[in-house]
């Protein structure tokens, strides 16, 4: 199957495989999984961070994250699109105490500097304590532009407010822009990398900070049932992710734009690309055959008016060329019925191999 949901659906390599066969391990609750500490030493010091903690998926590192920055009844500012207040539940809020406040993400992902002195709250009992800025990179498949990455941490830090970034995507953005590491983090407290979207681990996400906020962040790990024990095997994976796996980004990305120039050859609406993510528009006239239709093919998409569609390790050149050939084979069978038929007439026939997809169509 050519899977272009996510690049979560990645599967382990042979190699990887073989690194998490062979990971020592301990219980790392009681810190002495040789592994797991291996992965958090090497990734803080690779990234600049004092320390770094391992968590099971990127929703809980983040949540943890904001719980070690924020108290009950602070806030932190966000942008609507970002995944910490869009799609984890209102985690901060229902488990934290944390009141969100969203504000307008820009076309480029960014938040503008005036919205967010804006939103910073006066010392008044009447509100919530405004503490910590959050960013995300990439967004949407965007990649943040680093000046402003500089400004905004900077501004923030200057009106007292600590920083994170959700790096769900951050090496991605690191390829893309060519950017070191520390570069990439530069500016930000804290730092939620993940580990299992198109680097291809399992499981696993890192957070990086300073030894006082991990320490922070451990406790809140516990509370949210995220002490695991011989985690070492998924930790030899996100190390082996780490060390193979980064710099081979590029070729997800040369995909994206190969995929979005053929979707463009077909008259569709595709957004600028500038990682691994794929945005197109699909009439609604045409999903529910395409969404019979594409499955047949072995495609498997998560089709909508704005189809997302992203491209990860197990989907070589070839893989995104049969996709592109199945969406070409499907238009160009709508163009030919279009052309043809309004409607089959009473009594008529469809040529063959038009009739299945003329009935899936209408």
């Amino acid at each position: 199957m050519i899977d272009l949901r996510s690049d979560t659906v990645t599967r382990p390599t042979t190699a990887m495989r073989a690194a998490m066969a062979a990971a020592e391990v301990g219980d790392d609750v009681y810190g002495d999984d040789p592994s797991v500490n291996r992965l958090q030493a090497i990734a803080a010091e690779r990234f600049g961070f004092e320390t770094a903690l391992w968590f099971a998926t990127g929703t809980q590192s983040n949540l943890a994250a904001l719980m070690a920055h924020c108290g009950r009844g602070d806030e932190y500012l966000v942008g609507p699109d970002a995944h910490t207040y869009k799609y984890e539940q209102g985690g901060a809020a229902v488990l934290g105490s944390i009141q969100p406040q969203p504000i307008s993400n820009q076309p480029d992902g960014s938040i503008a500097l005036a919205d967010i002195a804006a939103a910073i709250k006066p010392d008044d009992l009447h509100f919530a304590r405004t503490r910590l800025l959050a960013l995300e990179n990439t967004i949407g498949g965007k990649v943040l532009p680093q000046t402003y990455v500089a400004d905004a941490t900077a501004f923030a830090k200057s009106r007292g407010l600590a920083t994170h970034l959700d790096g769900a995507r951050l090496c991605n953005a690191m390829v893309a822009g060519g950017l070191s590491e520390r570069a990439a983090v530069a500016g930000f407290d804290s730092v939620s990398l993940c580990l299992s979207k198109g680097l291809g681990a399992p499981a696993g996400s890192l957070l990086f900070g300073s030894t006082a906020f991990i320490a922070a962040a451990k406790r809140w790990r516990k509370a949210l049932g995220g002490g695991l024990r011989q985690a070492g095997i998924y930790a030899a994976a996100g190390l082996y992710a780490l060390e193979h796996h980064v710099e081979r980004l590029a070729e997800d990305h040369a995909n994206a734009a190969h995929l979005a120039a053929g979707l463009t050859a077909l008259g569709l609406k595709v957004e600028p690309v500038q990682t691994n993510i794929v945005f197109v528009e699909i009439a609604s006239e045409d999903l529910p055959a395409l969404k019979l239709y594409l499955p047949e093919q072995g495609v498997i998409a998560t089709l909508g008016t704005r189809t997302r569609l992203v491209t990860h390790l197990d989907l070589p050149r070839a893989k995104i060329d049969a996709a592109l050939a199945a969406f070409e084979r499907y238009y160009a069978v709508k163009k030919r019925a279009s052309t043809l038929f309004s409607a089959p007439k009473p009594g008529g026939t469809l040529p063959p191999g038009m009739a299945e997809l003329y009935g899936k169509m209408t």
